[in-house]
């Protein structure tokens, strides 16, 4: 069972969720195993690990690298929609980081197994 499970649901740009959501796991890092701990992106939130993004371009910090820590603080339960992913055009081959692809049934299935849910 997953301890910790965070959400994210919102794009990167427009609102500082998302970029909050990395905070907080990454300050969760410091409290659970890396195995209590499991992302997930659904929605505009696939947009979260999108190469080639340039936010400079409307004045935004670039947060987004900061996914890759995810290898360094070894989180290895990465999972992404694959419906997300199929809704824009997008393949895992797009992304910043390796995550399982995963329907939304079975994503929603992993989620009711979680102590703890995080929203971003």
């Amino acid at each position: 069972m997953t301890k910790l499970a965070f959400v994210f649901r919102s794009s990167p740009y427009g609102t500082s969720d998302s970029r909050e959501g990395l905070d907080a796991l990454l300050a969760a890092t410091a409290f659970c195993n890396e195995e209590d701990i499991a992302v997930y992106f659904i929605d505009d939130g696939v947009f979260n690990l999108l190469k080639g993004q340039n936010p400079a371009l409307i004045l935004q910090k670039d947060f987004i690298a900061a996914f890759k820590l995810l290898d360094l603080y070894e989180i290895k339960q990465r999972y992404i929609c694959c419906n997300s992913l199929e809704r824009y055009g997008l393949e895992a081959r797009d992304l910043i980081i390796d995550c399982e692809t995963v329907r939304r049934e079975e994503l929603c299935r992993r989620l009711q197994h979680s102590e703890k849910l995080l929203t971003f």
